[in-house]
């Protein structure tokens, strides 16, 4: 059977991590992939996946009557259409990633990252996020830094404070480490108020992007020696993995602490992929293998559909 040619459905709520992570897994699997953005109106917006059956008039978006052959959706309004299309579609296979906060038997398989601590005879756990990057054949630039930097979520609360605290520590690092070229990219997250401190404080030693123009996110991960990551997106430090380069974390405060951010950070360090770089003043170079789980994760899916699909 040629796997590349079944059609997979790619559901999300379109927010780009989770985009990123249905597409680096969908891609290993297939080329013949649709991307799907759907929401749900109140009060299915606001409640964890099975308290209320699903129909198809909660969904902000319409259903096609074409089946496709898998739907691999992520995060937990996406849970509602893989329920519904699951009902709707005979031998349809649904695959989540993430912890779905349900039953693993509501899909074929789960695909749910080691620090969520969720189990079951269907899930595939994974070593941090799945994302759609790829190793890189081009050689990095040796003193290419790049800190890649978050914004404001549940768990973290990103100031202009701890802003201010960020750029003196990569004031710091440039200080002990003067071969080394700076360059500082924000993300999605990150407010207007973080931009402005950031080029206040670093734009004399550092490139910034700041969001406007192309977006030089991939390029740093193919070129970049070392990374700086700040603490509040485990997707951005699973990302910088796929390079096998030193990624150095920023712990930002928690405002509200989180055992399953933890036991992340703890794994990547116990894996020697990331240290902390909060009391660091000099660099040091290590390597590990790349981290690539969409790979990894898609070549057991691929083993298991070949037995599904019989």
């Amino acid at each position: 059977m040629n796997l590349n040619k079944l059609k997979i459905w790619s559901v999300t709520d379109g927010s780009q991590g989770m985009i990123s992570q249905v597409n680096g897994l969908s891609r290993h699997i297939s080329s013949n992939i649709v991307e799907i953005k759907t929401d749900v109106i109140f009060p299915w917006s606001k409640l964890q996946p099975g308290l209320l059956p699903t129909y198809n008039w909660i969904f902000k978006n319409n259903i096609s009557n074409k089946q496709p052959d898998i739907l691999i959706s992520c995060g937990r309004k996406s849970v509602y259409f893989s329920l519904y299309c699951k009902k709707k579609f005979n031998n349809l296979i649904n695959i989540h990633i993430q912890n779905p906060k349900i039953s693993s038997r509501s899909f074929n398989y789960v695909i749910s990252p080691n620090h969520d601590n969720f189990y079951g005879n269907n899930v595939i756990n994974s070593v941090g996020a799945l994302h759609q990057f790829e190793k890189s054949n081009i050689a990095p630039k040796p003193n290419l830094l790049t800190c890649i930097v978050g914004g404001n979520n549940q768990h973290y609360n990103f100031s202009s404070n701890e802003a201010d605290k960020l750029c003196k520590k990569l004031i710091e690092i440039k200080k002990f480490n003067t071969n080394i070229e700076l360059n500082v990219i924000t993300s999605r997250r990150t407010s207007d108020l973080l931009k402005k401190t950031l080029i206040k404080n670093l734009s004399n030693i550092a490139k910034i992007w700041n969001g406007v123009g192309e977006n030089p996110y991939k390029q740093a991960i193919q070129e970049s020696s070392f990374f700086i990551v700040t603490s509040d997106s485990t997707s951005m430090i699973s990302e910088a993995a796929i390079s096998g380069k030193p990624v150095y974390i920023y712990h930002l405060p928690f405002k509200r602490k989180s055992r399953r951010i933890i036991n992340f950070q703890n794994e990547f360090s116990n894996l020697g992929i990331s240290r902390n770089i909060n009391n660091i003043q000099k660099l040091e170079k290590w390597t590990y293998k790349p981290l690539n789980e969409s790979e990894r994760i898609a070549r057991i899916i691929k083993e298991k559909l070949m037995q599904d699909l019989k």
